[in-house]
């Protein structure tokens, strides 16, 4: 339930100053990536400008989770390579418990003792 309430607080801020900022920058803007020839329409593109914000924040967000997952791949590999061995470990134990019980089995039971 915190976890909600914690998530409503941080999400309708942001959309309330996404959409204002939507509002606030429609007007229409010419990305031109042809540098010598500007006026050039094949190489050029026409939209609101929040448009081009958003793409911008949603590229960057991109290009920076990945930079974040190969950065962090020596970790993961790591994890993946001990939670191998445990698993080896864990299957060797169980194994060696398994003897143990057929071993306590095939030996002869105590005698009892009396104390007189």
């Amino acid at each position: 339930m915190i976890k909600r309430i914690v998530a409503l607080a941080i999400l309708v801020p942001t959309a309330i100053v996404l959409v204002m900022l939507s509002v606030a920058n429609r007007g229409a803007v010419t990305l031109a990536l042809n540098p010598f020839d500007p006026a050039d329409s094949v190489l050029s593109v026409t939209l609101p400008f929040f448009v081009f914000l958003f793409a911008s924040l949603i590229i960057g967000m991109v290009i920076g989770s990945l930079a974040t997952w190969f950065k962090q791949g020596k970790h993961r590999k790591r994890a993946r390579v001990n939670a191998n061995e445990a698993v080896k470990w864990h299957t060797e134990a169980d194994r060696e418990k398994a003897k143990a019980q057929q071993l306590a089995a095939a030996l002869p039971a105590p005698e009892k003792r009396n104390a007189a």
